[in-house]
C-alpha cells in the first residue's frame, strides 16, 4: 500500500495518525485543534485516495474504530479517539 501520509510538525506526543475526510468539518476542527496544541501528527484524507487504497485504509481504521466514522485518531497504535472530542484530545496531550 502506497498511501500518501501527510505529516504536520510539532511537539512529539507519540505516534499519532489521523484518518480524516477532506470535506469533513469535524476532521478540519480536529486538525486545527492538533495544530493549535502544537502536536506533531500524520494524517490521511481518505476521500482523496483511489478506491483500492481507500479499502485498505478503511480496514486499518476498523481495527481501532469498528464503527468506521471520521475523524478517527489513533495514538501509539492502541488508543483511539473517534469524532471531534476537544476535551479528550486536550486531556490526552496535556494542555
Amino acid at each position: 500500500m502506497a498511501v500518501e501520509v501527510k505529516s504536520v510538525k510539532g511537539e512529539d506526543k507519540g505516534k499519532i495518525r489521523l484518518y480524516a475526510l477532506s470535506t469533513c468539518i469535524w476532521c478540519g476542527k480536529t486538525k486545527k485543534l492538533l495544530n493549535d496544541l502544537n502536536v506533531s501528527y500524520d494524517f490521511i484524507d481518505v476521500d482523496l485516495l483511489d478506491y483500492e487504497d481507500q479499502q485498505e485504509v478503511l480496514k486499518e481504521i476498523k481495527k481501532h474504530n469498528p464503527g468506521g466514522g471520521f475523524p478517527t485518531m489513533v495514538i501509539d497504535d492502541k488508543d483511539c479517539i473517534v469524532g471531534f472530542d476537544e476535551a479528550k484530545v486536550k486531556e490526552k496531550f496535556g494542555k
